[in-house]
């Protein structure tokens, strides 16, 4: 299935190796078929933190939602994630977006993403991706949920 779009996020190490690896770890069950620009961003929820860099992929999988998240969990732990607190650092954070114009809450597994709508760090590479993809929970195109954020802290990562 295509229109499958993950969010990536990195603020530990080196954090565009991290974003590279964790793209490269996809295959078999998932193949990248788009990738944003990188964006470094400023930390969201908890500040103490450094910056983040953040992109998004658009990919195509035969994964179920609920597989997709558990393979996506399996390959932040294969590159080194730790556990440690929500909205803390991280060495790589890999977050299903949108998954075709599916709704679902099931297994602690909420699609689109709940608080995407809130996030700049999410909707810019996400509008560099689909600006007229339709939020089917708000009725509202990314790029028009984009322009309801600040994005004052979302600048372009010169790679």
């Amino acid at each position: 299935m295509r229109g499958i779009y993950i969010g990536l996020g990195s603020n530990l190490g080196n954090r565009l190796e991290n974003l590279n690896k964790a793209v490269e770890a996809l295959p078999p069950h998932i193949q990248k078929m788009a990738a944003s620009p990188v964006y470094e961003t400023a930390p969201w929820g908890y500040l103490e933190q450094p910056a983040f860099l953040n992109q998004v992929i658009e990919v195509e999988t035969g994964l179920l939602p609920v597989d997709l998240l558990k393979y996506l969990k399996e390959i932040e732990q294969k590159l080194g994630r730790q556990a440690t607190f929500r909205n803390g650092p991280r060495l790589i954070d890999l977050d299903i977006l949108v998954y075709g114009d599916w709704i679902f809450d099931q297994d602690g597994l909420v699609i689109p993403h709940p608080r995407m709508q809130e996030r700049a760090f999410v909707l810019k590479p996400l509008a560099d991706l689909a600006a007229e993809l339709y939020h089917p929970v708000f009725g509202m195109t990314i790029q028009d949920l984009l322009r309801k954020v600040d994005q004052k802290d979302v600048k372009l990562f010169a790679v």
